[in-house]
């Protein structure tokens, strides 16, 4: 039995109401707390650091799920696990030894998870997919929220899917960008596990019940 796991994006938050809508995750259906972490080099804008985030932990005490659009994201994985993180998802493009630094993310004591921007070929994650608690599929080119969903994203989370079940592997695929009502549940059916959802939730009029709507969508797709 498959369960869809909902993880809201705290980049789309009103910066000056931080803890508010952090608060408001914590006390939703949602399961995990996205952070995306941005260094103004790998993508062209800039976010969160390790003390920030510290903090955004104490608000919200969801399964952390910090996503490190940041190039040598070796130097910061023990900070962000300090800080932290339950998993750390890191860019292939952005590692030049991809394989030590999943190993360094496990050593510290996270989950890991790799993340292929949406020019990226699947074959470039084959060799690690054996170490992998979870695959990223970016469905919008990475560094600022709300952009449109890429749908040639779906195409390549089934054929993720196809890959790890017949390698009998048990990562999660987490999709992320342009993630909306209005196209979860293919993209769900395509194979994923995990949605991270940002504009849809928390620019949303109601964003508790927009999350009570993914959960219910979830709750009654055939991939359960």
């Amino acid at each position: 039995m498959r369960k869809m796991i909902l993880a809201p994006s705290i980049l789309a938050s009103d910066f000056l109401h931080l803890e508010k809508d952090l608060q408001m995750i914590e006390e939703s259906k949602a399961d995990w707390l996205h952070v995306d972490i941005m260094d103004g080099v790998f993508v062209p804008n800039i976010s969160f650091g390790p003390d920030i985030t510290k903090s955004m932990k104490k608000a919200c005490s969801k399964f952390m799920d910090v996503h490190l659009m940041i190039e040598k994201p070796e130097r910061y994985i023990d900070d962000f696990v300090d800080a932290g993180a339950d998993m750390i998802t890191v860019h292939l493009e952005a590692c030049n030894h991809l394989h030590r630094v999943i190993q360094q993310i496990h050593q510290a004591g996270a989950k890991a998870g790799v993340s292929l921007n949406p020019h990226s070929n699947l074959q470039l994650v084959e060799d690690v997919l054996e170490d992998l608690d979870m695959v990223l599929i970016m469905s919008v080119n990475p560094g600022f929220g709300g952009q449109k969903f890429i749908y040639q994203s779906i195409p390549k989370i089934k054929a993720l899917k196809k890959r790890l079940m017949e390698r009998n592997l048990d990562a999660l695929i987490e999709v992320d960008g342009g993630i909306g009502l209005h196209n979860a549940e293919a993209v769900l059916d395509a194979g994923a596990d995990v949605l991270v959802a940002g504009s849809s939730i928390l620019k949303s009029e109601n964003p508790l019940q927009t999350i009570e709507r993914f959960k219910e969508i979830g709750e009654r797709g055939s991939w359960v």
